[in-house]
């Protein structure tokens, strides 16, 4: 196995007992106990997945998770937090974050959502093949335009700025364009199998979608098919 895996907690208790399971499974773990320290070491080296506390003395989760995807959207993080509400788990997904765990956790759980944030994330290329590489095709929808090998959105002329997980949701519309899509399709697809949070959560990002894709335009391209889920589609 031996990914390395970092583990950002200031409870010291927590941090030991996550170090010592995921040693016990295998994985390399190095630690940081506020948001500062985490920071240094999280570009000292590569890790495989980070464990990140959203609530760190200085520097909170949600600023380390901002600066770490400012330049690596590969590497899954997870966020331990004890607070539960949707806006909470809605602001961490929205930054970037790949899952979001509850306190107090079960560690069969954790360790689990690790595995499946490992399987889960995107392949490493070699940085001559991503430099060659073409820029895959356009996807359309009317006057909506994305490409996918760029992360470029664009309707009407106008760019539409995207989070990481917005972009996802909509190349996947974009992909399945004209098909329903129930929620628990969304889920799997943009989230992941193992993802074990709310549905709902896909509604609040259908929400955002729309906000920043149809809204100022005449025709609405993602729309809600009632009791089913929803569809991207060019007319009515």
């Amino acid at each position: 196995m031996n990914e390395a895996i970092l583990v950002v907690e200031d409870e010291d208790k927590i941090g030991r007992l996550l170090e010592i399971e995921l040693e016990c499974e295998g994985y390399r773990v190095g630690r940081a106990s506020n948001g500062s320290q985490a920071l240094e070491l999280y570009r000292s080296q590569t890790w495989d997945a980070v464990l990140l506390d959203v609530m760190l003395p200085g520097m909170s989760g949600f600023e380390l998770l901002r600066r770490i995807r400012t330049a690596d959207t590969r590497t899954p993080v997870l966020l331990l937090t004890a607070k539960d509400s949707v806006e909470d788990k809605v602001a961490g997904l929205d930054q970037g974050a790949n899952d979001y765990i509850t306190k107090p956790f079960q560690m069969e759980e954790l360790l689990a959502r690790v595995r499946a944030a490992l399987r889960l994330r995107p392949p490493a290329q070699p940085e001559e093949a991503a430099a060659s590489d073409e820029p895959e095709d356009w996807l359309a929808a009317g006057e909506l335009r994305l490409s996918p090998g760029t992360r470029e959105v664009i309707r009407g002329g106008q760019p539409i700025e995207l989070t990481p997980r917005e972009f996802d949701l909509l190349v996947y519309l974009l992909r399945n364009k004209r098909q329903v899509l129930s929620r628990d399709q969304i889920m799997q697809a943009v989230w992941g199998y193992d993802y074990l949070g709310d549905t709902n959560v896909v509604d609040v990002y259908i929400r955002y979608v729309r906000k920043k894709v149809d809204h100022g335009f005449a025709q609405e391209l993602i729309q809600t098919v009632r009791g089913v889920g929803y569809v991207l589609r060019e007319s009515s």
